[in-house]
């Protein structure tokens, strides 16, 4: 099993956002998380990154319960074992496509050779040889997304979660997007969570879960 939760709630003062979440995600699944706004989707998912702490409840990630990690093990953990696509990709935009992708090996202590040839290595699968030294700037909405996909593949982490991934994105990028997911599954044994509206993308998925008032309908 990828990814274990038991019993997460979560509350943000008196507004109780997760009501006791159980999720079980095997290796290897594209999973797409569902729901109305303001249902508790990417405070899930922020959970799951580790990039928030539950109220209560228990988590495990590729056999390893986070909750047991101080802070320091956890940033290690994060860095190494989950890759992270948002929206609006968040690429650094002084440096290029390649500097981008190599940033969090780097953060993991890579030596910086390695760490280059691992970023080329999947900008040419993601098919962006050739655009390796522009910066943000110089690339399309669907380049940035592609980098940003890289540099969540780079230290190659157990899972990727994304959070809209293709919201910004137009009809053909997006398509393209879906698509490249499930190559990457497919070539690289990948599990994904996706929190999204999209129901294209959704009934692509191998699972749907929806949550609906900080609870997964059955």
């Amino acid at each position: 099993m990828m990814i274990q939760t038991k019993g997460i709630t979560k509350s943000f003062g008196s507004l109780q956002v997760l009501k006791g979440i159980d999720l079980a995600i095997d290796n290897g699944e594209i999973v797409a998380i569902v729901g109305p706004s303001g249902a508790g989707k990417t405070t899930l998912l922020q959970i799951i990154g580790t990039l928030d702490a539950p109220d209560s409840g228990w988590m495990a990630i590729n056999g390893t319960e986070t909750g047991r990690l101080n802070d320091r093990e956890l940033a290690l953990f994060r860095n190494n074992h989950i890759g992270f696509v948002f929206q609006f990709h968040q690429l650094l935009p002084e440096f290029t496509a390649l500097e981008n992708v190599m940033i969090p090996a780097l953060i993991g202590k890579e030596r910086p050779a390695a760490a280059k040839r691992r970023a080329e290595e999947i900008l040419d699968f993601l098919r962006m040889a050739d655009r390796m030294t522009h910066k943000p700037s110089e690339l399309s909405g669907g380049e940035k997304q592609r980098v940003a996909v890289a540099r969540a593949l780079v230290n190659n982490p157990a899972v990727i979660l994304a959070d809209e991934p293709s919201g910004s994105l137009d009809t053909k990028n997006k398509e393209e997007l879906h698509a490249l997911f499930f190559e990457l599954r497919d070539r690289m044994k990948q599990t994904f969570v996706i929190v999204t509206h999209d129901e294209q993308l959704a009934a692509q998925t191998d699972r749907v879960i929806h949550i609906k008032d900080g609870m997964v309908l059955l």
